[in-house]
């Protein structure tokens, strides 16, 4: 596998053949954000990894925490801390509504989905342990969308740290498929004092692993992955660590969007291809 091409798996093969013979219009895409969620390893770091369950879009797929924004996300009156939606939405190319619903909507997600809070009393500090008791039943609550995640950061006194996320791409599922999302890709620190933990009904595995060693055992067949998830693992890879995950973040464009297309169809060897602008 490159960044620019890869084999594409015979099932999405067929399925972008059928699409093409029956004429399909392509679903509209779905606003989402995923994380992924790093921590030290030696002088490297690891990435946190779900696997979905069977049942799910995507299922069987081991992916980063996410989903997709909620309409909470988007009203939501809460603390914030770290550039304000209009400077987010300069970065991600949105309006700053719109901005500030996908930044709630990672910070959400990957609460509601690994059990990590990036919040804190103020601007400059960030909540410990959130594996108690009476986080989980606030974890519960907002998953079962109980409570919004404003609320729930209101009535302890929180604030949403957008500073913990950094901006690293979009990716737009592509056109033969019948769900479709287009998802922002952040990547941020485990916030110290905190721990991942397998609570989403969503995952039936989960994982922490360097990318280098999650992409050998993809090549290997031991985990199956989606083209979004492989190649961010090749970028952050790349990277080196954690200090050079930051830097290249901050180079990223992370508004353009990125949609993987099947190029040769009709051959022997179809491939994955990535436009990045969209198509």
């Amino acid at each position: 596998m490159t960044i620019d091409g890869f084999a594409a798996p015979p099932a999405l093969v067929e399925h972008a053949r059928r699409f093409r013979a029956e004429g399909a219009v392509p679903a509209v895409p779905r606003v989402a954000a995923t994380v992924l969620l790093l921590r030290p390893a030696g002088d490297g770091f690891e990435v946190y990894m779900i696997r979905r369950v069977a049942a799910m879009t995507f299922g069987g797929m081991y992916a980063f925490p996410g989903g997709g924004v909620d309409r909470s996300d988007s009203e939501a009156h809460l603390g914030w801390a770290g550039p304000d939606p209009a400077a987010w939405g300069v970065r991600l190319g949105l309006d700053p509504a719109a901005a500030q619903a996908v930044v709630c909507a990672a910070a959400r997600e990957v609460f509601e989905e690994a059990g990590v809070l990036l919040a804190g009393p103020d601007p400059d500090t960030v909540v410990g342990d959130v594996s108690g008791d009476d986080w989980e039943a606030a974890r519960q609550d907002l998953e079962g969308r109980r409570v919004g995640f404003a609320d729930l950061l209101a009535g302890r006194g929180l604030t949403l740290r957008s500073d913990l996320l950094l901006p690293w791409s979009r990716w737009i599922t592509p056109e033969f498929e019948p769900r479709r999302f287009d998802t922002y890709f952040f990547v941020a620190l485990l916030p110290e004092g905190q721990r991942t933990r397998d609570v989403s009904g969503e995952a039936d595995h989960t994982l922490w692993l360097r990318p280098a060693d999650a992409l050998a055992r993809a090549e290997a067949g031991e985990l199956t992955m989606l083209p979004p998830t492989m190649v961010t693992l090749v970028e952050v890879a790349a990277a080196g660590d954690l200090d050079g995950v930051a830097r290249d973040a901050a180079e990223r464009d992370p508004g353009t969007p990125i949609l993987p297309y099947i190029e040769g169809l009709d051959g022997a060897e179809p491939s994955f291809r990535l436009s990045r602008s969209g198509r």
